[in-house]
């Protein structure tokens, strides 16, 4: 069952709480097509996401964000944040690299500790645009 939250827009949300990526502006489109919010530490678990079917879990700091609906191509925008809480006054931020070419269906990553090599960050936030 979908909600219309803009009609005049296109944007809705599923069942799931989820935003449908159909939003256009002038007939471009320019919304997020996936978004992700997940625990990289211990077993990997998301938060809260949206087109994101699963992520996998490579080894230390290395995941692959799934998507449930595939982009229409790999020439898609990846914006990517991590942290790691610490009991620091200030979160130690980790750096997010890609590790492969992206693909249509998913997009792989790795996060480095400030330069001094990987580590399974408390916060890791995807975004795609497209």
């Amino acid at each position: 069952m979908a909600v219309t939250i803009d009609g005049s827009a296109g944007v809705t949300t599923n069942a799931g709480g989820s935003v449908n990526p159909s939003t256009t502006i002038d007939g471009i489109n320019y919304s997020c097509r996936a978004w992700v919010n997940f625990n990289g530490t211990g077993t990997v678990a998301i938060r809260a996401s949206g087109n994101v079917s699963s992520i996998t879990d490579n080894g230390t700091g290395d995941y692959t964000v799934n998507f449930t609906t595939a982009m229409s191509d790999a020439n898609y925008s990846v914006n990517m944040t991590a942290s790691i809480a610490t009991t620091a006054v200030a979160p130690v931020v980790a750096n997010v690299l890609l590790t492969t070419t992206p693909t249509a269906s998913l997009v792989r990553m790795v996060t480095d500790r400030n330069g001094i090599g990987a580590s399974d960050p408390t916060y890791v936030n995807v975004a795609v645009f497209r």
